[in-house]
């Protein structure tokens, strides 16, 4: 069984406050995760094969290109835009 010791170091290392009651409860709930790991370890895996994805996936990833730019497009979001100096569109500071 976990301690109060090694509950409270734990506590410490995630700087929380814990009242007595807490603690015990806590000590009963963690030995309890580390009771059913160590069931866990017992499980004989050694036949099994490691566990993998039928579909095999992989990063698709396109090459950037630079698109044509339709000036007559850009200068109309522009004249559209409120706030603008010359060809830059003014917007609001975000920091």
């Amino acid at each position: 069984m976990i301690t109060k010791k090694e509950v409270l170091h734990i506590a410490k290392l995630a700087r929380i406050k814990l009242s007595k009651k807490e603690i015990e409860k806590l000590q009963k709930e963690l030995s309890l995760i580390l009771k059913y790991i160590e069931k866990l370890k017992e499980v004989n895996i050694s036949k099994k094969k490691p566990f993998f994805y039928p579909a095999l996936l992989e990063n698709v990833v396109r090459e950037d290109e630079e698109k044509e730019r339709d000036e007559k497009d850009i200068e109309k979001i522009i004249s559209l835009f409120p706030q603008k100096k010359e060809r830059y569109l003014k917007v609001k500071a975000i920091l």
